[in-house]
């Protein structure tokens, strides 16, 4: 549990250009585990959840800091 608010934090930290290429990366991780999992390659299943949550917690912060700077930018 403590590594999932280590992991949101250092998230926030980063600016939008290096969290869609994080999301990118990650999705190409997905995908590989995908396709090692249906030959049967992949050991440990659950890094398959683990990447799909960690996906959904950069878009969390992805869509919030851009939400923030259209915000901004309507002042």
């Amino acid at each position: 549990m403590k590594g999932k608010w280590l992991f949101m934090k250092d998230l926030s930290d980063k600016s939008p250009k290096e969290l869609v290429n994080m999301r990118k990366k990650m999705k190409s991780d997905l995908y590989s585990l995908k396709m090692k999992n249906s030959i049967r390659g992949l050991k440990k299943t659950s890094d398959i959840s683990e990447t799909r949550k960690k996906i959904a917690r950069v878009n969390t912060v992805l869509k919030s800091k851009i939400k923030e700077q259209h915000d901004n930018n309507m002042k």
